[in-house]
């Protein structure tokens, strides 16, 4: 079956109105959504319109542990004299740049796959239901994640052509991703990693000087104004305590392997990828079974956070118990190791995504549709190209998103 363009065009325009009618029906997949932009968002957007310098100075204590930068952006259309609707309508908008920026980037990573099918795999961003949720009911993530793929796009604009001027253009785009989403700006590590060895010392020395200028307003908001929103809000369960910072390396690596391992199960299906992994796999078991009771030991992550994962919270559902989540940890943990013998580079990804969650909690939107952007994108797998070869590939991601959509209604339903 030959994927036309015009196909993919009228393809885009049935999921564009997908996410309008979630518009007007108030589509609220990730459950969170809908609460957050009624009791947090929506009221610092009004203040910041009514009274800025009062809001920005208190903003700690309105709860909301992203960055105000985006929401100021938003207030300004307030100050124009767009209502709130209007100005979700307006962020609706604005979101559908995720789509165009990640086609771009594939565009780049694979010149020799037919775009049609690029188009295709761009497209399942559509049937995120964090994308999904958080451009119907606005949040700074989904601004954050935007900005991250353009700092992609003008990084491998930058390896394509070894050009200065993409280092720079990536640079500032990480920087306005952080500002709006502070834990993007653990990535800027990643890309000085490639910059150090393709650039001139002194290009090197420049940039990380424009990028310390451009951090002082931050720091100065956090560390000298000591409005640190980073932990403002609560621990759900934990009777009103505030979101702490925490270092439990087995919470993060099982938990935020496990997301990993559920989103990427379409590409285990590739029979290239799977047969790989799998012989991989005889080799490194054993370190797998040496590994795992140390991070069992030490795991602490608690249901009454809630989040957790899908496998996290399948498990607590059907056994009341984590049993179920510590074997499929057991893969998500081996895929880890797979990525990373791949390539140094991967192991750094890794290493990063784990590292950028510094909060007890950690949930399962943090991490979608970020690991489709990045497993595309700056991962390093080998022959990736060959998924695209066989259209069932694209097609049990769709069947997969759709599923995935499906139990996300079945838990707001019946067990939210």
């Amino acid at each position: 079956m030959q994927i036309k363009y015009t196909n993919n065009c009228f393809f885009l325009f049935i999921l564009y109105l997908s996410l309008i009618v979630g518009f007007v029906f108030n589509e609220n997949l990730n459950t969170g959504a809908y609460p957050d932009w009624i009791h947090s968002n929506s009221t610092v957007i009004k203040d910041l319109s009514s009274k800025f310098k009062e809001t920005i100075l208190s903003y700690d204590n309105y709860g909301n542990r992203h960055s105000p930068v985006y929401l100021i952006f938003l207030s300004t259309f307030l100050d124009l004299g767009l209502n709130l609707n209007s100005v979700r309508f307006v962020h609706l908008h604005l979101c559908l740049s995720l789509f165009f920026i990640f086609y771009s980037c594939l565009k780049l990573k694979f010149p020799n796959v037919k775009k049609e099918y690029l188009q295709l795999l761009s497209l399942v961003i559509f049937l995120s239901p964090t994308f999904r949720s958080l451009s119907i009911w606005p949040d700074s993530r989904l601004p954050g994640l935007i900005f991250f793929t353009l700092s992609i796009y003008f990084f491998l604009k930058f390896l394509k052509y070894n050009d200065l001027k993409n280092v720079w253009f990536c640079s500032m785009a990480l920087i306005l991703s952080s500002y709006i989403s502070p834990n993007f700006s653990l990535f800027s590590i990643y890309f000085y990693f490639y910059f150090f060895k393709k650039i001139t010392f002194k290009n090197v020395l420049l940039l990380f000087i424009f990028n310390l200028i451009a951090s002082i307003p931050a720091l100065y908001y956090l560390l000298i104004l000591k409005i640190n929103f980073l932990v403002a809000g609560v621990t759900p369960g934990l009777l009103g305590q505030s979101i702490a910072i925490s270092f439990n390396l087995s919470d993060k690596i099982m938990i935020i392997s496990s997301i990993l391992l559920f989103h990427l199960f379409p590409v285990l299906l590739f029979k290239n990828f799977f047969f790989n992994f799998f012989d991989f796999s005889k080799k490194f078991v054993f370190i797998i079974f040496l590994i795992m009771p140390p991070l069992i030991f030490f795991f602490n992550y608690q249901v009454i956070f809630t989040g957790g994962g899908f496998f996290f919270q399948l498990s607590q559902m059907l056994f009341k118990s984590n049993y179920l989540f510590f074997g499929i940890c057991f893969i998500s943990i081996l895929l880890l190791f797979y990525f990373s013998k791949l390539s140094i580079n991967n192991f750094y990804l890794i290493l990063l995504i784990i590292l950028s969650n510094i909060q007890n909690t950690i949930y399962h939107k943090y991490y979608e549709p970020m690991i489709l952007v990045l497993f595309f994108t700056l991962f390093r797998i080998v022959n990736l190209e060959l998924f695209f070869k066989n259209k069932n590939n694209l097609i049990y991601l769709y069947v997969f998103s759709l599923g995935y959509i499906f139990l996300r209604l079945v838990k707001n339903k019946y067990y939210t």
